[in-house]
């Protein structure tokens, strides 16, 4: 069965990248959640997907330029920091998605927060190839969702570097022929972000492997439903 992963916890319903908002995520019986990290001025993991705190804190501050302590302070504890959120998952799956091409440091510290906290058998990794090289050479068994941005297949010098479990697409580039090579392969499909239970089912159909979406809710009740059944055909 496709598997259900809140992107950014449940954003409709919580601030996104929220504790609050990965436990919507959970009580909507998401199989998984997809967070976004970054590091502050002082090296710590955060949980954000924007280079500033604009959008969601209403504080024109970039996050490089912040100590987690201000961070804490600017929103009020609510920007968990990756070891928090790790804590508050426990035995749940968690999606690290790392945006802004975090340099190799970066990466080897958002590694050794997950291996600290004994959580490397629940964790994934997903971002386009540079970043998810550095996650490769400082950790053999992570477990990687390479995002691939073109119906194109990567080159093999790239896999055989980065060994991806999965495959990562913007869900309008997948169809069921891409599905059917990528499984060839060996490998896995998921998919950011559809919304709509028309695309959902649409993908579930081409044997999408799992569906990071807005709207887990809606994923859900669809899954449960099961495959789509083939119409009855008309007499008379």
């Amino acid at each position: 069965m496709t598997r259900a992963v809140g992107h950014r916890g449940d954003p409709y319903r919580r601030r996104e990248n929220t504790l609050a908002s990965l436990r919507s995520a959970w009580r909507s019986d998401a199989d998984a959640a997809e967070v976004d990290v970054r590091l502050t001025r002082d090296r710590v993991p955060v949980l954000l997907h924007d280079a500033t705190l604009q959008r969601l804190w209403g504080r024109d501050r970039p996050l490089a330029s912040l100590s987690s302590a201000e961070v804490r302070e600017l929103t009020a504890g609510r920007v968990p920091t990756l070891e928090e959120a790790l804590a508050a998952t426990e035995g749940r799956r968690l999606l690290l998605d790392l945006p802004g091409a975090p340099d190799d440091a970066a990466v080897r510290r958002i590694v050794e927060v997950v291996r600290s906290q004994g959580a490397s058998d629940r964790v994934e990794y997903c971002a386009g190839a540079p970043a998810m090289l550095a996650v490769r050479a400082v950790d053999a068994r992570a477990e990687i969702a390479l995002t691939w941005t073109s119906s194109a297949p990567p080159r093999p010098a790239l896999m055989d570097a980065v060994r991806p479990r999965w495959l990562n697409y913007a869900f309008a580039l997948v169809d069921g022929p891409l599905v059917e090579r990528i499984h060839h392969d060996g490998r896995l499909v998921s998919v950011w972000t559809p919304d709509t239970g028309r695309s959902m089912r649409r993908l579930t159909d081409a044997g999408v492997d799992s569906i990071t979406t807005n709207r887990v809710d809606v994923l859900r009740a669809l899954l449960e439903r099961g495959p789509r059944q083939p119409a009855e055909p008309t007499t008379g």
